[in-house]
């Protein structure tokens, strides 16, 4: 019971904390903005937070214990609550060096936090179960803060406006709940495994076709889909004409239809070929996206960017599942953390980029995201081949049993 309890304890932590980072981030461009930063300089912001982030991640990963992590994330907690309040005092008053200081500090403690919420669970137990349900709390009450912040914005609450700042100081009343929950959580004593890896993972990687493949798909498939919608909110309000509540609302919707349409295509609507599969997915949107570029009409970006987010958490298990699960299981905590970093680092060149292309004109970051996109099918269709061909091998130097 107090395995279980503890386990309970870190998903209503987690739970906390997404509420709070879905909240906060939704309006974090919108804050940045308010606070008379351009667009170019939110996109730098971001993109620095993100990169320091991968540096983080790595840091995290190498130097931080299975067994200290719990104190880690204790810590990390604190730091982005602190950071918040920073933030909340500095609100129009200028200092922009600082707020650029902090809103990379909060986005490094948030990636951080996250990241390290599974390996921490695992520590009281691990099964594909309580995976499942980590990542349902964190997309689940993400949402939930996105709708908090679409209902309030612009309301006038016992005579108090609900501006960017008052949704900040929301985000810092639910982020100090997951703070007094995670200090309530015991220390487990579980012993880590102590089978080490033979290998450094970045030699375990090189010696697999598959797993490099895999990588630079992850890398180029994060740039294309940061430089197209890396700035979501800027795009919605600045250039589709959307308030910050219309689009806050909007994008919830798609959020969860999103979720449902994963779930859907999960259990019913994938193809038996992956290479149809992995057309529906992004030859489409690289489609629409070259239309959107073309056309440079309003309404047919719209269309691209609701498929791309409506079909963006579909079909995983056979765009990343098969090379995940490919890994052996010493490897997987380092493989999860390099995945990771891979992850955020092709972000935080979108995001440079899409800051770049917005500067240029509103259909540039489609053209661009369009390039990176081209690529990325390729590298999937020869994913699938490789993945094809390696299983096709092992079964041809199978040889029978005789007695």
């Amino acid at each position: 019971m107090k395995k279980i309890k503890n386990e309970n304890r870190i998903l209503i932590m987690l739970a906390f904390f997404s509420i709070s980072r879905g909240l906060w981030e939704n309006f974090r461009q919108l804050w940045l903005q308010d606070n008379n930063f351009t667009v170019t300089g939110i996109s730098n912001i971001l993109s620095i937070g993100t990169l320091v982030s991968v540096i983080g991640i790595f840091l995290v990963g190498k130097y931080i214990k299975l067994d200290r992590l719990k104190n880690f994330v204790l810590c990390a907690l604190c730091i982005k609550f602190i950071n918040i309040l920073a933030l909340l005092y500095l609100n129009k008053k200028g200092n922009y060096t600082l707020i650029n200081i902090l809103i990379s500090i909060d986005i490094l403690a948030g990636y951080v936090i996250n990241t390290s919420i599974y390996p921490l669970i695992t520590t009281i137990i691990k099964n594909n179960t309580i995976y499942n349900k980590r990542k349902l709390t964190e997309y689940l009450f993400m949402d939930i803060g996105i709708l908090i912040g679409g209902i309030l914005i612009g309301k006038n609450i016992i005579g108090i406006l609900i501006d960017y700042n008052i949704c900040l100081c929301i985000s810092a009343i639910f982020l100090i709940f997951s703070v007094i929950i995670m200090f309530n959580i015991a220390d487990n004593k579980t012993q880590e495994d102590k089978k080490e890896p033979e290998i450094s993972i970045i030699k375990y990687i090189l010696k697999s076709k598959l797993q490099m493949v895999y990588i630079i798909f992850t890398f180029i498939g994060n740039i294309s889909m940061s430089t197209a919608l890396g700035l979501k909110m800027l795009t919605f309000t600045n250039y589709l004409g959307f308030s910050d509540s219309g689009a806050t609302n909007y994008l919830l919707i798609i959020g969860l239809l999103a979720d449902v349409i994963g779930i859907l295509a999960f259990k019913f609507l994938t193809p038996k070929n992956d290479y149809i599969t992995i057309t529906i997915k992004f030859g489409i949107r690289l489609m629409l996206y070259i239309i959107a570029f073309i056309s440079n009409n309003i309404w047919i970006t719209l269309i691209a960017i609701t498929w791309s987010l409506l079909i963006s958490t579909a079909y995983e298990g056979v765009c990343d599942g098969y090379y995940i699960n490919d890994v052996k299981n010493e490897y997987q905590l380092a493989y999860t953390n390099f995945r990771y970093i891979v992850k955020y680092l092709g972000e935080s060149i979108g995001i440079f980029l899409c800051g770049l292309m917005y500067k240029m004109g509103f259909k540039y970051m489609f053209g661009l995201s369009s390039v990176f996109l081209i690529y990325q099918l390729f590298i999937a269709y020869y994913l699938i081949y490789l993945r094809k061909n390696e299983k096709s091998n092992l079964q041809n130097n199978e040889e029978p049993i005789h007695e």
